[in-house]
């Protein structure tokens, strides 16, 4: 069938196989044209198909020549019904991965869950007997505990509603938007979801398993961003469940002392997320900053933040850290310069000179790039076999 992007919202519901596989290749040849890593060489990756898990795989398999385990819960396609972004994705990795001759499974399923949790284990027994790198990068709307309960998160400000100017999606136009404040319960179950719980339940597991090497390293992923969106993210309800994940990463410090382990939490820098695309302000933030960062030759997408993390924060001598003990991705976007540029932008913008002053097409470009459209090379007027079978799927 002939695949075309059907936006709903913020969402796109198709994606394009052959685009998929394309982007993911522009990935590892990214990572292969750079000097090898002497670092993992056995990494588990926790949401591993898409955006940054994706590229951290991308980066520990082709950059540091590492066998990875993936976890996933990604759908294939059904019928008329494309499969997701991250199923092709993970199809196109796992196959060039083992074309190279490197180990690369994957597991599909609730990474919440414990079954989950027990099948990647065992997988770990049976094949790697340890990792020494586990990477938690999960963004998910709800999450079911054992008890049964689920929790949702939500993207609201704190205390008092926000209203701030934004990009219209669907008209290409600046707007204002107003979000209410999150309720004790909203708050509880944002934390819940994508604060430091299951992060820590996972290294529990594998630590009680004795699947982890001797100084297993354990990464999350956090933003914090600049003040332009802090009172919607940074001092909102996901400001709280990273500020969860940050303490938790000292407590799975704690945890992991008898085998001289360690947990970091990474800031990165904003990329184009089908999540972030609902949140006011963070669109047309974006949109700026690509603008100023590219004009800098400092813009970075998902693939080489990750590599220059391994490259040149994680595998050094001495692990490069800030104060809190935090990897920092997002130096240059929050470089004074740099943020000073997009402040000024930010107060002038209006919807005559937005085109001008912010890359409002380079953020659709991302945006459709998560789903396999607008990528050179792919003929999107072709029939292509939506069903994707993935090698090495356990």
């Amino acid at each position: 069938m002939i695949v075309e992007p059907k936006i709903r919202g913020f969402i796109c519901t198709t994606s394009h196989p052959i685009g998929c596989a394309k982007n993911v290749a522009e990935q590892i040849a990214y990572v292969k044209s750079k000097p090898a890593i002497d670092g993992t060489k056995k990494a588990l990756i926790i949401g591993s198909s898409t955006g940054y898990g994706l590229a951290t795989r991308i980066a520990a398999a082709f950059g540091c020549g590492a066998a990875t385990i993936g976890v996933a819960y990604e759908r294939p396609a059904q019928l008329k019904r494309t499969a997701t972004a991250g199923w092709y994705n993970t199809a196109a990795f796992q196959k060039q991965a083992l074309d190279d001759g490197l180990y690369a499974k994957s597991i599909m399923g609730d990474a919440f869950s414990k079954e989950t949790k027990d099948k990647t284990i065992e997988l770990i027994k049976r094949d790697l007997g340890s990792v020494d790198l586990v990477v938690y990068s999960l963004a998910a709307p709800r999450r079911t505990v054992d008890s049964g309960k689920t929790y949702s998160s939500v993207i609201k400000p704190i205390g008092k509603a926000y209203t701030g100017k934004t990009i219209d999606m669907n008209t290409h136009k600046l707007s204002t938007a107003t979000v209410e404040p999150a309720t004790e319960e909203e708050i509880e179950g944002t934390i819940k979801v994508m604060g430091g719980e299951d992060w820590r339940l996972w290294i529990e597991a594998l630590k009680g398993a004795g699947v982890l090497a001797q100084g297993a390293i354990t990464l999350a992923y956090s933003y914090i961003g600049p003040e332009i969106t802090h009172a919607i993210y940074a001092d909102g309800t996901i400001g709280m469940a990273k500020k969860d994940l940050e303490k938790t990463a000292k407590d799975i410090t704690d945890l992991l002392a008898p085998i001289n382990g360690k947990a970091y939490v990474s800031v990165n820098k904003a990329v184009v997320t089908q999540a972030s695309s609902a949140i006011p302000a963070v669109p047309l933030y974006t949109s700026i900053l690509f603008k100023v960062m590219k004009k800098l030759g400092i813009h970075e997408g998902c693939i080489e933040q990750m590599y220059r993390m391994f490259a040149e924060k994680l595998y050094v001598p001495k692990t490069i850290v800030d104060e809190s003990g935090r990897i920092r991705l997002d130096d240059f976007e929050l470089r004074d310069d740099v943020q000073k540029e997009v402040s000024r932008i930010w107060n002038s913008v209006n919807d005559s000179n937005l085109e001008e002053v912010a890359d409002v097409r380079g953020y659709w470009d991302d945006f459709y790039r998560l789903f396999g459209f607008g990528i050179d090379g792919v003929n999107y007027e072709a029939d292509v076999d939506i069903e994707t079978e993935i090698p090495g799927l356990v």
